[in-house]
């Protein structure tokens, strides 16, 4: 029996405007990314959500996604229907 591979998972960052008049859009964009994530997942490309950062001074939020792709995060984010305005790989320290 062949060894079973693991797919290698990173953290990515959606970033997306948010006005800080519309505060309640940050839970509204976190829920309908999650559930994308959890569809792609039913697909067979795991996409997990972990958090939202909102900082209200620039009119940005950030959305930390694992995925083993850039192109799975993007492809939850557009499923999501999210207008992001990039997907970056990040690199988590302790």
């Amino acid at each position: 029996m062949p060894p079973v591979a693991f797919a290698t998972v990173s953290e990515y960052l959606v970033e997306l405007y948010v006005s800080r008049a519309d505060a309640c859009a940050i839970e509204r964009d976190a829920e309908r990314v999650r559930l994308a994530a959890e569809e792609q997942t039913r697909r067979g490309i795991p996409v997990r959500f972990l958090r939202s950062i909102f900082v209200p001074d620039d009119e940005t939020c950030f959305l930390l996604i694992e995925a083993s792709s850039a192109e799975a995060v993007r492809d939850a984010a557009e499923l999501a229907a999210l207008p992001y305005e990039r997907v970056t790989a990040v690199a988590a320290t302790a």
